[in-house]
């Protein structure tokens, strides 16, 4: 025995038997620790995923009802799921909870539990892993402009909507705010500006006095002193919508244009629709309701003979309008659609005036007291090559020129509605267009006074807004004349440019750039008038951008300059977006937004849809630490 206690051959046996199950303990630990480390890994990609779908989801709901809605929270959940399967790596109890917090941001808190293999040998049966996530969508510094067709049609009612195109819109605009001032990141700074526009658009308030020329031409009139005898005369006035529906103006059916080829080198190649149209259906009816008498007093003393009218329009009518290559019928149906209006007999009093119609300098010095605020265009030509503008040439189109002092071709003018008589066309539309001055005591159309060259309410430079602020900008827009695509593009532009004009106010600032969006929203296609006194001066008379000789209508003039228009402005790195409200997406439309940056809303909510698909393409959806 006393041999035996003294060998130590066996001690080597014994040493590990004794460091059996620390080994087991150390080489178990780490098999199960990998494990769970692998499951904490995937769960914490699962967490993110599902946080992050979720707040991308989230929408103006949320400051509304302080809750995850519950479409967010299935859809946060789906993705969670997605990402992290139950059972993978044999974990069980798979858990997932969101809460949002005060600024909307979204919390994840994800467990499972890990079963052990060797480690259950000594009482830990599961190992449990626990990760937490957060999402947040938000903005850092991001210039937003809008410029809103606010013409005469946007006071129509969309098929299945309640409120007009214009309430619909204003109100689509609050949701859209609420949406980007949940969405940003304290400390960062969301802008707003608005270029509402028809056939002008209202800018006078934020050009510095240097940028208006002082002094200006008009289609106008002057009188002679010559007094003539009284001659009768009649007119329609006062035309008003009264009840009924008219539709505006939608695609029936499209062709393939037939192209002319230039008939000179100087000259363009055009299309032209030589297609037939449905026979209409448009039936008119007057009805006379009442006559009256007034003594008139100004301009010169006369009788007249008010007669009350109503005219009733029912049925359909067609027209083919030139759009690309492609002709498009298109229709528009009345529904017992009534409008009133006055049927004038004027008979002068004992002389009339004897007017000589001509273009009428005169000083416009005072235009900020005189004037709404709507202005005329600079310089510009009439363009035939669309592309290869010359803006030595067309500095209405050169967004970021500023005005030099004593030069009025790159100064804008005030807008005098109330100077513009058009020769030779009478109050009832009746006559011809005449260039050459003209001696008559006939009274020639004040068109600057119809409603097609309504001044629109005053665009806003890019600024934050609280929302009643908000509130106080939108109630200023009323809907009134014409749809004029190109100045409103223009001026957008002109607003949003991080150079030029405003470009102390739009650059960069403390050597962080902005995220530039524009959004150009309208409700129909381009309908110009060539009477109306817009921001070209009268068309008809004035010729700048257009004469009645050119290949192209004027219709598809002011298209070519919004397209023109739309690539400056996105050269300048200004992410466009293009909504038709009511309306279909034109080619020039879609050529300005590009795939994926054009959306046609039939109805309020498709409006409301599209501007917050928008808004979240604007964000920078980001995990936070």
């Amino acid at each position: 025995m006393r041999k035996l206690a003294r060998d130590t051959a066996g001690n080597t046996l014994a040493l590990l038997a004794a460091a059996i199950l620390p080994l087991l303990g150390i080489v178990g630990g780490g098999v199960d620790m990998g494990r769970a480390y692998l499951a904490e890994s995937r769960l914490q990609q699962a967490c993110d995923a599902g946080v992050l779908a979720a707040r991308k989801k989230l929408g103006t709901t949320a400051p509304v009802t302080g809750a995850i809605p519950s479409d967010v929270s299935t859809l946060g959940n789906r993705f969670f799921n997605i990402n992290y399967r139950s059972g993978i790596y044999g974990t069980e109890n798979r858990q997932f909870r969101m809460t949002m917090n005060n600024d909307y941001s979204i919390d994840g808190r994800a467990t499972v539990d890990v079963p052990t293999t060797i480690m259950g040998v000594f009482g830990f049966d599961n190992i449990p892993v626990v990760v937490e996530c957060e999402a947040n969508l938000n903005f850092s510094a991001l210039d937003v402009m809008m410029v809103l067709d606010v013409t005469g049609s946007m006071r129509h009612t969309n098929a299945g909507d309640t409120l007009s195109r214009m309430d619909s819109m204003k109100q689509v605009i609050r949701n859209f705010y609420a949406e980007l001032e949940t969405s940003k990141a304290p400390g960062s700074e969301v802008r707003y500006g608005f270029v509402p526009y028809a056939s002008n658009v209202n800018v006078g308030h934020l050009l510095e006095d240097d940028w208006v020329a002082d002094s200006w031409t008009y289609q106008s009139r002057i009188d002679t002193g010559v007094n003539l005898p009284a001659v009768k005369k009649t007119y329609y006035r006062n035309w008003t919508y009264k009840s009924g529906a008219l539709t505006d103006w939608s695609l029936v059916n499209s062709y393939p244009a037939t192209y002319y080829a230039a008939a000179g080198a100087d000259q363009s190649g055009y299309y032209k629709c030589e297609g037939t149209q449905p026979p209409p259906t448009w039936v008119e009816s007057t009805v006379t309701t009442g006559t009256r008498k007034e003594v008139q007093t100004s301009p010169y003393l006369a009788v007249l003979t008010i007669e009350s009218r109503e005219n009733t329009y029912n049925g359909t009518r067609y027209r083919t309008v030139v759009n690309g290559a492609a002709c498009n019928v298109e229709k528009s149906t009345a529904s017992n659609y009534v409008e009133t209006y006055e049927f004038v007999t004027e008979v002068p009093s004992l002389s009339e005036t004897q007017w000589k119609y001509k273009p009428v300098a005169i000083d416009t010095s005072n235009w900020r007291n005189e004037t709404k605020g709507c202005i005329e265009e600079r310089a510009t030509y009439n363009i035939t090559d669309f592309n290869n503008v010359d803006l030595s040439k067309a500095l209405d189109l050169d967004i970021d020129r500023v005005p030099t002092a004593g030069s009025p071709d790159t100064q804008w003018k005030a807008h005098y509605p109330e100077m513009i008589y058009v020769r030779k066309i009478l109050s009832d539309e009746s006559g011809q267009i005449w260039k050459p001055q003209v001696t008559t005591s006939e009274n020639y159309a004040d068109t600057g006074n119809w409603w097609f060259s309504d001044c629109p309410a005053p665009a806003k430079k890019l600024t934050p807004m609280t929302s009643s602020e908000l509130d106080d900008y939108l109630a200023k827009l009323t809907p009134y004349s014409a749809t004029y695509h190109d100045i409103g593009m223009i001026w957008g532009a002109r607003l949003i440019s991080p150079k030029g004009l405003f470009s102390a106010e739009n650059g960069v600032v403390g050597g962080r750039d902005k995220t530039r969006h524009l959004i150009f929203l309208t409700d129909g296609q381009t309908e110009p008038y060539d009477l109306a006194y817009g921001a070209y001066g009268v068309d008809a008379l004035d010729q700048r951008r257009w004469d009645s000789g050119n290949a192209l209508t004027l219709a598809q003039t002011i298209e070519q300059r919004f397209k023109f228009a739309c690539t400056e402005v996105k050269k300048r790195n200004v992410t466009v977006w293009v909504i038709a409200f009511g309306t279909y997406a034109n080619q020039a439309m879609i050529d300005c937004a590009g795939n994926g940056r054009y959306f046609e809303a039939s109805n309020a909510k498709e409006l409301n849809d599209a501007f917050i698909s928008i808004a979240r393409s604007m964000s920078d959806l980001r995990l936070t630490d």
